[in-house]
């Protein structure tokens, strides 16, 4: 790849979100050596358990899970930024931090899944859509009719767009395999120790913080995608979805998910969000949106659609980004 340092890691980015589309991550490699978030996830969790001290009070448990992002950081970043350097300068070489970099979008996975919950529901009915949207969120499906199956879906749709897809992209884009791997190691923790539970709350500050950080300028622009590719959709409102943006994304729980959710909602005129419950817990949220919260299996598929378009409009700017970089270093 021709150019300095920022038009590779803008052509290793490119490269790597057309691959993971294309063919994701393929079962016999899967098999094979698991996928590196499984790895992440298994020092992640010997950090939790050897660091984590119910004992201790809540401010050495801060410090100590502050320690473990800290050793999970170096155990992401050092490996790829010393693969990063070895490699670039050989064509052969580029092609291996693509392939590797391909290796942490979520974006072909993502649309499986989801779209699972729209063919569980059409073959299984409400047992199969909540049999379905149990893999891919955390609230009790027991108590989804329907409708909340498809807003479950539909709501971690496009969270995931922020948090798999457009995230693991923009921190390639400026750092390469290093940043894509130091992105994917704090989302991670995020989701496994980032919770505000009893054994949790204080030991997974640090992670949740940092993930929250870390997902700001990937948030904003999730909703700018889905806000540009809701103009080329059928039936998608471009308006709606700025005018929810504007007036309901500060108003969720969590600094990011709000922008991507607001933005879905105001496009398909949903109302997203709002009150849900995780196992027996309550948690009372802001809606987004101000459509209908009736939501349905063909609202789903349209989301999808969105979906596809607000990729592919990632996916174009950053060739677009790429070509003028090249250029301008030629």
């Amino acid at each position: 790849m021709s150019g300095g340092p920022g038009a590779l890691s803008l052509g290793i980015t490119l490269a790597a979100l057309l691959i993971e589309a294309a063919i994701g991550y393929p079962a016999p490699l899967f098999r094979l050596w698991r996928h590196p978030v499984v790895w992440i996830g298994a020092l992640i969790g010997a950090l939790d358990r050897t660091l984590n001290r119910p004992a201790w009070p809540a401010g050495l448990r801060r410090a100590a899970g502050a320690l473990a992002v800290l050793v999970l950081l170096a155990a992401a970043l050092l490996p790829a930024a010393l693969l990063q350097a070895a490699l670039r300068r050989t064509p052969g070489g580029v092609l291996v931090l693509v392939l590797l970099a391909a290796t942490l979008p979520a974006a072909r996975s993502l649309h499986a899944h989801v779209a699972a919950v729209a063919d569980g529901l059409a073959a299984g009915g409400l047992v199969g859509g909540r049999a379905a949207v149990s893999r891919i969120v955390g609230r009790n499906p027991a108590t989804l009719d329907a409708a909340g199956v498809v807003r479950a879906a539909i709501e971690s749709l496009a969270e995931n767009f922020s948090d798999g897809v457009v995230a693991p992209a923009v921190w390639c884009a400026l750092l390469g395999l290093p940043g894509i791997a130091a992105y994917k190691a704090i989302n991670t923790a995020d989701s496994m120790i980032g919770h505000r539970t009893p054994r949790h709350a204080a030991f997974g500050w640090a992670a949740a913080r940092l993930d929250d950080l870390v997902n700001l300028p990937a948030a904003r622009l999730a909703a700018l995608w889905l806000i540009l590719a809701a103009l080329v959709t059928r039936g998608a409102d471009a308006a709606g979805a700025w005018r929810a943006v504007r007036q309901d994304a500060g108003h969720h729980r969590s600094p990011n998910a709000g922008w991507p959710e607001a933005a879905m909602a105001g496009a398909l005129g949903l109302r997203l969000a709002g009150p849900r419950v995780y196992g027996t817990t309550r948690v009372e949220d802001a809606w987004m949106g101000s459509g209908r919260d009736a939501a349905t299996p063909a609202d789903l598929i349209r989301a999808l659609a969105l979906y596809r378009r607000a990729w592919a409009m990632q996916a174009g700017a950053m060739a677009l980004l790429w070509l003028l970089v090249v250029a301008g270093t030629a």
